[in-house]
């Protein structure tokens, strides 16, 4: 009688091993099934990546811009005319202010406008945003990494310190929530820099 009481409480530590073994994968089949998305804590729009290679005319002092001489940096970027309306005004004063906000980790961050047609940004403007790359890129491959020409010009872009284009913010983008997410990834980021 003393050994089937041995037996029945093994079998019962058995079967409880094998539950508590094969209870995570059960669980996340069950997640995955289920389509269940956790909330994320970022405000941009993850991308997929893309490396972004090319060469552009720097306009300020009339250089060539490779995408390579930027690694190592995160780099916030726009793409729209030379002629720069409203929305692209907005878009560099927050590029500049999102930068501003970050103190001590400033020197991470670069910003570049990615002007897609011939026309020369006013000099007061270039004043305004100075520190900023201008860049020529009507004809450069480099806007063809970034999605389609439609929404190109509607979004501030971010590439990571190795040349990857992975992040997109919406339009009308908050400034604040903007610089929460750079906060976040230069705070995570382990690249030396």
């Amino acid at each position: 009688m003393l050994n089937e009481q041995v037996q029945k409480s093994n079998r019962r530590k058995l079967l409880l091993l094998l539950a508590l073994m094969c209870a995570p994968v059960v669980i996340s089949y069950a997640l995955y099934f289920l389509d269940y998305k956790p909330e994320s804590k970022h405000y941009g729009d993850l991308i997929p990546i893309v490396k972004v290679t090319g060469k552009a005319t720097n306009q300020v002092d009339n250089t060539i811009l490779r995408m390579k001489d930027l690694h190592g940096k995160w780099v916030l970027v726009t793409i729209d005319s030379g002629h720069c309306d409203e929305a692209c005004q907005q878009k560099l004063y927050f590029m500049r202010q999102v930068r501003l906000v970050q103190g001590k980790q400033k020197h991470r961050i670069e910003r570049l406008w990615l002007i897609n047609d011939d026309v020369i940004p006013d000099a007061e403007l270039v004043k305004e945003y100075e520190g900023t790359f201008f860049a020529k890129a009507q004809d450069s491959e480099i806007l063809g990494f970034i999605e389609t020409k439609e929404i190109q010009t509607k979004h501030i872009y971010l590439i990571d310190p190795m040349g990857n284009l992975m992040m997109r913010f919406p339009e009308n983008v908050d400034g604040t929530k903007m610089g929460h997410d750079i906060k976040r990834l230069l705070h995570v980021s382990q690249l030396e820099h």
